[in-house]
């Protein structure tokens, strides 16, 4: 039997999901529906206790909790020193994904991928320089997590898409990433002969959409005056929902950057996918499916989608280790006995 384990560490939350091999007995559940199973979201925060245990998700009443690490493009990330190591933005990324992949395994993660059955992977911003990405390798390679794999968020959500709603034919889908810290918007080839990397032109990353763009709209709305302390009426649910129409359509502008740098027009895209946990909103598909006029695919729980499709990927690369393994058994048995009719 094969299980994925997806995982992506954004800013604000951090999502950990399984899959299971397709093949599996009917009714064998993933690690995530096992009785007394972990969460499979927690806020993106640590702590360190005196033995320098991390604890992630949760927020003290008294002592250090450490936040906005998630992103290494930030200039100023926090470091960390729990007793004489000092741990950079990276680090700090890999320690949460050490300690939850240990909570939702049930045991300590390094180690696991060798039994050959468990496959992990991890996400990141497809905005990540290369420089970036090492880091982030060498971190995980550092707490042991080698042969965890690293998947770029946008391609992460492509391959959910494919188990969804495939087999796609070969064409363009950008992905609308509406986090709760910005927006990334990244064009993806899909479909058979889709390359090894999907990517095409460059991914476009904003703060000033997302979950705390948009409620800094709100609170500005609230107040009689940028300044103002106090708040001047109540925001009724259709106050709120036309506020967050002028925030999507405010957004389309990097949607069309996107396709500029990569040359291409909507004409040429064949669906979006939206993606995120700022995305739950109805009103965010339906203003990118009225203004964009292409089909628009969002999961009943958009915040799951990039890691569901990290879990996906991993359960395959498990299937197709499994496969290539196989493959060779057969061919070396097949040649011992050639050889074998040879000698005779």
């Amino acid at each position: 039997m094969a299980f994925g384990v997806g995982l992506s560490i954004g800013t604000v939350n951090t999502v950990c999901v399984t899959a299971a091999d397709r093949s599996a007995r009917r009714g064998s559940p993933p690690f995530a529906a096992r009785k007394g199973s972990p969460p499979t979201t927690w806020r993106t925060t640590l702590t360190f206790d005196s033995s320098g245990t991390a604890r992630v998700g949760r927020i003290p009443r008294h002592g250090r909790v450490i936040t906005e690490f998630a992103d290494l493009t930030q200039r100023g990330a926090p470091v960390a020193r729990v007793g004489h190591r000092a741990l950079s933005a990276a680090d700090l990324v890999a320690t949460v994904a050490d300690s939850v992949l240990e909570e939702v395994l049930g045991k300590a993660p390094a180690g696991q991928n060798g039994k050959g059955d468990t496959g992990i992977t991890v996400t990141h911003p497809a905005g990540y320089s290369a420089s970036l990405v090492a880091d982030l390798r060498t971190a995980l390679d550092g707490i042991g997590l080698a042969d965890v794999e690293l998947l770029p968020e946008p391609v992460a959500a492509a391959a959910w898409l494919a188990a969804q709603r495939g087999p796609l034919m070969p064409g363009l889908a950008l992905v609308y990433d509406l986090g709760g810290s910005g927006l990334d918007v990244t064009l993806v080839r899909v479909g058979a002969g889709a390359p090894s990397n999907p990517i095409v032109g460059l991914p476009l990353h904003s703060a000033d959409f997302g979950g705390r763009a948009f409620g800094g709209l709100v609170a500005g709305r609230l107040r009689r005056s940028p300044d103002a302390p106090v708040v001047s009426r109540v925001f009724s649910d259709t106050d709120t929902g036309e506020l967050r129409t002028e925030h999507i359509r405010a957004s389309l502008k990097l949607v069309y950057k996107c396709l500029r740098i990569a040359d291409v027009t909507m004409a040429d895209v064949d669906r979006v996918l939206v993606v995120g946990g700022a995305a739950r909103p109805p009103e965010v598909a339906e203003v990118l499916a009225k203004q964009l006029a292409r089909p628009v695919t969002v999961a009943s729980d958009p915040e799951r989608t990039i890691a569901d499709g990290a879990a996906i990927s991993a359960r395959q690369s498990v299937l197709a280790q499994d496969s290539g393994g196989h493959r060779h058994h057969v061919l070396a048995d097949l040649f011992r006995r050639v050889t074998r009719v040879a000698a005779l």
